[in-house]
């Protein structure tokens, strides 16, 4: 129990934690801080920004696709690459395919992720076909390396935002963290294995010219995803480990303005062999600009000082993005 854990060890016997675990079990329950926040106005902007990101990316996918490329043949990949093949093939409604082959990887991503997921996937798959079946884009060039890049852009930027809506276009991510938990391999490796078996049969059933602009349809859109989801400025997050710690903390804090966060640890091993020295070490986010000139600074103050440097997809909150996205 919490409250026997919060008690000191000398205090924990049976004659005196059962008056204070009496005393905690007559305390008032904790409010209900959920209820709280889906009746504040955070919520409903939270709401309205997810909607609108969701919309946006389904609008930037069927122009990708009805203005790139479905009039020339182009596929991409993932489901939408199987659907639009299987169109091309059979001539079966595409809109009709996106929203059939996707059921079973919406009812996975129920189990596997949660119903609020699934839900937001759902009405987003059911509203690109309606877009593609209702809405109609004309074709905007004939050149098809333009065709390629721009309508994997299109569609690339599309995914990317209903992923920042918290939802999904395409099921294929979901399949492939679900196969990652059974097979040995990474999720990128996994959805790599999938399209190369879709542009292989593309390029059996259509042609290898068609299968090659759709690979480069594919970079395009792979490429617009990652950058949609990162943003447009790239973050490093920087482990500190000096003698200096105060005056580099200070020099992030009061110089930069950006966050710090101090860890007091020791030290096991240096280049005068084992020691056991207690020490600070300085955990910082900055962005890909200011990396340079941190370190810079740093070895005025320290020359031998240690720093660990890792790439951070994106982050909430503190002095970096006070305007989140998301």
């Amino acid at each position: 129990m919490l409250i026997e854990q919060l008690i000191p060890a000398r205090l924990r016997t049976r004659r005196r934690v059962q008056p204070l675990a009496a005393m905690a079990a007559d305390l008032p329950p904790a409010p209900n801080y959920g209820l709280f926040y889906r009746l504040s106005w955070q919520w409903v902007r939270h709401l309205l920004t997810h909607g609108a990101m969701l919309m946006t990316g389904v609008f930037c996918a069927a122009l990708g696709l009805k203005a790139f490329l479905l009039p020339n043949g182009f596929i991409d990949g993932g489901v939408t690459g199987i659907s639009l093949l299987v169109s091309q093939v059979t001539g079966v409604s595409l809109s009709l395919l996106i929203v059939f082959i996707n059921i079973p990887f919406i009812v996975l991503g129920y189990f596997q992720i949660g119903p609020q997921f699934a839900l937001k996937t759902l009405l987003t798959i059911l509203t690109l076909a309606g877009v593609l079946l209702v809405v109609s884009f004309p074709a905007l060039t004939q050149d098809k390396l333009l065709i390629a890049v721009f309508g994997g852009f299109f569609l690339g930027a599309g995914v990317g935002l209903a992923m920042r809506g918290g939802g999904v276009l395409d099921g294929t991510e979901i399949l492939a963290v679900y196969i990652s938990k059974k097979l040995p391999g990474s999720i990128g490796d996994i959805i790599l294995v999938i399209n190369i078996i879709i542009f292989g049969v593309a390029a059996w059933l259509l042609s290898v010219e068609t299968a090659l602009y759709s690979i480069l349809a594919y970079l395009s859109a792979a490429k617009t995803v990652d950058f949609v989801i990162a943003g447009i400025e790239e973050y490093t997050g920087l482990t500190i480990i000096s003698v200096q710690s105060e005056a580099i903390r200070q020099l992030i804090t009061d110089k930069m303005r950006r966050g710090a966060t101090v860890y007091e640890c020791t030290r096991g091993f240096g280049s005068h062999g084992h020691q056991h020295l207690r020490i600070e070490a300085i955990f910082t986010v900055v962005t890909r600009l200011e990396v340079i000139h941190l370190t810079d600074e740093i070895r005025k103050l320290d020359p031998h000082a240690f720093i660990v440097m890792q790439c951070v997809s994106d982050i909430r909150g503190g002095l970096v993005k006070k305007r989140p996205l998301h």
